[in-house]
Formats: C-alpha cells, sequence, structure tokens
C-alpha cells in the first residue's frame, strides 16, 4: 500500500494514499451534501432519508465489513476519517453512520453465522437497510446486566417481551439487535443477542424523542410483545448476549469518539474562521489575545483527542487490547467537544446563539457523546479496571 504524509500540528502520521482520498471523499459529502438544509433538519427533526440513501451509495455505512458481504474492507483509521469530517458538519447522520458500521455490521460480522451475514449483514452494508443495536431499558442503562426484556425459550424460538428505550434508527431501521434475558438465575451468562426483523408480529415502535442535539436521527422506544424470534436469529451460544454486546461497545466507542472529535474540530474550523472575519475596537478579533488564546487551547485539546482516537483505532486495526484506548478516547474527546462548542459559541458572542451560524447545535449535539455508548462515568470505571488488570 502506497504512503503519503499527513501533517497534524506539526506531527507526522503516515496513512495511506487510501486514507486521503476517504478522508477527502467524507469531507466532500459532509460540505456538499450534508451542510445544505441541515439547519431545516434539526429545527423539524426530520430524518436525513436522502443523505442517510448517499452514504449507502458512497459506501459509509458498511467501510469495515467483507467485501464478501458488500461492505468497503477498510479499516478502523479509514472509519475514523470519514466520522470525524462526516461530524464536522452533521452529527446526527454520523450516529446513524456509528451504529449501523459499529455496532450492528461489526457485530454481525464478527459473531454472526454464515447465514446470518448473508441475510443480513450483505444488506446493512451496502445500505439497503440501516440497524438498530438495542440494549438500553427504562431501568437498565449504564447497568447493562439488569435487563428486564426477557426472551424465553420455547425450543425453536424465543419469545420476546419487553422494552427498549434511546435506540438511535428505532423507526428507520430493517432490523435491530435485541440483548434479552433468558435465564434470570444466571444473571449476565443468562443474557441472549437475538436479530429482531421488522414487521414481525408483536413489534412496535414507540414514540420519537423530542431530544436538544442530534435531532435529525430518530431516536425511538421499541417495544416487543409475545414476538417469536426464530432460534437461528440467536447471535453466538446461549448465553452469549452479554459478551456480544460489551464487545461491540468497546469498538463503538472509537466511532463516538471520532464524533466527538468531529464536533470539537467543526466548532474549532468554525470559530477560526469567524475570527478572522469579524471586527471589533478597529481590528479583526482574532487580533485580540483573549479570542487567540481560546483557539489556541481549542487547537490544542482537539489535536490531544486526535491522538487518542487514532490510537485507539490502529490497536483495534493490529489487533491489539484496544479496551483501556477506546474508552480514554471517548472519554476525552467528548469532554473536549462539550467544551469547545461552548468556547465557539462565546467566541462567536451574540451570532453564536443563532442557528444560522451552526455552532450552537454543535453545542446541543458534543453533550450526548458523554453520555450515549456509556457515560463519562462508565468510561472511567472502565480505565480504572484496565489499570490493575
Amino acid at each position: 500500500m502506497s504512503t503519503a504524509t499527513l501533517e497534524l500540528q506539526g506531527l507526522n502520521f503516515n496513512l495511506s494514499e487510501e486514507h486521503l482520498a476517504v478522508q477527502e471523499a467524507a469531507r466532500d459529502f459532509a460540505q456538499n451534501e450534508l451542510l445544505p438544509g441541515i439547519v431545516e433538519r434539526d429545527n423539524e427533526a426530520r430524518f436525513p432519508t436522502e443523505q442517510v440513501k448517499r452514504m449507502g451509495e458512497l459506501g459509509f455505512l458498511g467501510m469495515m465489513v467483507s467485501p464478501d458481504y458488500g461492505g468497503g474492507g477498510m479499516d478502523t483509521v479509514s472509519y475514523v476519517l470519514a466520522m470525524e469530517e462526516i461530524s464536522k458538519v452533521d452529527a446526527s447522520c454520523s450516529v446513524i453512520m456509528s451504529v449501523n458500521n459499529s455496532l450492528v455490521c461489526w457485530g454481525l460480522e464478527a459473531y454472526g453465522s454464515e447465514a446470518q451475514k448473508q441475510k443480513y449483514l450483505t444488506k446493512l452494508a451496502s445500505g439497503e437497510m440501516i440497524g438498530a443495536f438495542c440494549l438500553s431499558e427504562p431501568e437498565a442503562g449504564s447497568d447493562a446486566t439488569s435487563q428486564q426484556t426477557t426472551a424465553e425459550d420455547k425450543g425453536d424460538y424465543y419469545l420476546l417481551n419487553g422494552t427498549k428505550n434511546w435506540i438511535t434508527n428505532g423507526n428507520s431501521s430493517g432490523v435491530a439487535l435485541v440483548i434479552a434475558q433468558t435465564d434470570r438465575e444466571k444473571k449476565h451468562r443468562g443474557i441472549n443477542c437475538l436479530i429482531v426483523e421488522k414487521g414481525l408480529t408483536g413489534f412496535t415502535v414507540g414514540k420519537k424523542e423530542d431530544k436538544m442535539g442530534i435531532r435529525a436521527s430518530d431516536t425511538h422506544s421499541l417495544l416487543f410483545t409475545d414476538v417469536q424470534v426464530p432460534k437461528e436469529n440467536r447471535i453466538g451460544e446461549d448465553g452469549f448476549g452479554f459478551k456480544f454486546a460489551m464487545s461491540t461497545l468497546n469498538g463503538g466507542r472509537i466511532g463516538i469518539a471520532a464524533q466527538a472529535l468531529g464536533i470539537a474540530a467543526g466548532a474549532y474550523e468554525l470559530s477560526l474562521k469567524y475570527a478572522q472575519e469579524r471586527k471589533a475596537f478597529g481590528k479583526q478579533i482574532f487580533d485580540h489575545q483573549a479570542i487567540q488564546f481560546k483557539l489556541a487551547e481549542m487547537a490544542t485539546r482537539i489535536e490531544a483527542a486526535r491522538l487518542l482516537v487514532y490510537k485507539a483505532a490502529r490497536l483495534k486495526d493490529e489487533h491489539k487490547d484496544y479496551v483501556q484506548a477506546a474508552a480514554m478516547a471517548k472519554l476525552y474527546a467528548s469532554d473536549v467537544a462539550m467544551w469547545a462548542t461552548t468556547e465557539a459559541v462565546q467566541i462567536h458572542g451574540g451570532y453564536g446563539y443563532v442557528k444560522e451560524f451552526h455552532v450552537e447545535r454543535l453545542m446541543r449535539d458534543a453533550k450526548i457523546t458523554q453520555i450515549y455508548e456509556g457515560t463519562s462515568e462508565i468510561q472511567k470505571l472502565v480505565i480504572a479496571r484496565e489499570l490493575i488488570r
């Protein structure tokens, strides 16, 4: 693979020409196809149907999936490069992309049967349909072991009952990976993951959440009432579900870290541009030391976050232990995203408080990166456990 050098604030990363091509393609797509209409989609909480279709056509929904199943066969570094560029503009689209890539496609390819891959993964990787990952419940968010959704073993099928909350792609997905308790006495060893097709009797979509940020992505509750799920739709052996969920989330954290990085970088780029255009007291506001210091610290923290994200991605690609690196990347990048977007609004002054300048949306979008796929507090627990493991 031929290589080129990408310089990031004086540090050199050896990225392949393919990596740089993916980054450029994602940047062009974000600027040319996501940016137009983004304020309206946010205002109306309107799912970006056409934009998601284009992501599928461009290969952004199955980036790491093997070409044998219709995917791009790319590495995790390519994925985070694309996530960063898309998240600079549209975090709603990037979370749709993240769930489909990191949680649904990756989980199916890593642990699904050949029949499951042929039936579902090929459609998910190509964007013919998108998937949902269903772990959180009304009483089981960070405490993922407390699953109240049940999958009762009926011999050749499971009888699924329960409710899942905060499900990204909840209404737009064609298939959902549902974590459910089969044997309560076995606790987390009695949990399974089932592939549940939309349209099965008893599978209904609940209300759409009216969210502070990532408003164009559809977040719903999913309800299961005596849904009969064929036994062949169980991923892995009986009782593998909890391990499946935790392993999948470890990789998903890299995607969300890249999303947070992109949100922060997008806010920084808008702020730098604004600071060179806006004048106050007879000169560009960039010439005021107070603004220079804000931008300098933004650039520094974003660069540190980028290093953590890239490190986690490279460890995953090299098949090394990346659990701690992924948790560190998500913890730090999400904090940087929240801080940097708040600073961006401050730099913009009154203009930062209105929607057409975009930074207020980025600030609203940033907050969720500290919450989903493991809160910041959970990341600290993961890191602490890894320190003494």
